[in-house]
């Protein structure tokens, strides 16, 4: 579990930093805007693509803490013992979908955005940089939901 706890607070300590850094992007966009009267070009597109990494990286993260979302009505109708298979299940389910889905189809994403050389507007960045935390969202969802399966058959 060291390993987890350290990717665990890496992750935290990585989403803070792109919220603060998305937080100074926005105070400076609204300063420039009305305080200067000359709007910075960039911080519009900026706030975007942090948005994205915020998004999805928060995803991998709630993922991991097992703080998502989650409908239960039903399995709480079931027994205890099969309350227990009905949650390995819906976690075979998470981590089936992030791998197709993310890893997969993230990479692909990234691959071809990256090939065709697709730059940002105003940044002038490779989208497949802002793409790629995809691809590293949906490997960090695979991960936690191995442990978990594994957690719960021991």
């Amino acid at each position: 579990m060291e390993i987890r706890d350290k990717i665990d607070r890496f992750l935290g300590w990585t989403l803070v930093v792109i919220m603060s850094l998305m937080v100074v992007n926005v105070l400076w966009q609204v300063f420039s805007r009305f305080v200067l009267g000359d709007p910075s070009s960039y911080t519009e597109e900026l706030a975007r693509y942090l948005m994205i990494w915020i998004g999805v990286l928060g995803a991998a993260y709630v993922s991991g803490k097992n703080k998502h979302v989650a409908i239960d009505y039903f399995s709480t109708k079931f027994s205890e013992k099969n309350q227990i298979k009905v949650k390995v299940f819906v976690k075979w389910l998470i981590m089936i979908f992030a791998f197709f889905t993310f890893v997969i189809g993230g990479s692909r994403l990234v691959y071809i955005t990256y090939v065709l050389e697709q730059l940002s507007p105003a940044l002038q960045i490779p989208l497949a940089f802002v793409y790629l935390v995809i691809p590293i969202s949906g490997v960090l969802i695979v991960y936690y939901k191995i442990l978990e399966i594994l957690n719960h058959n021991k």
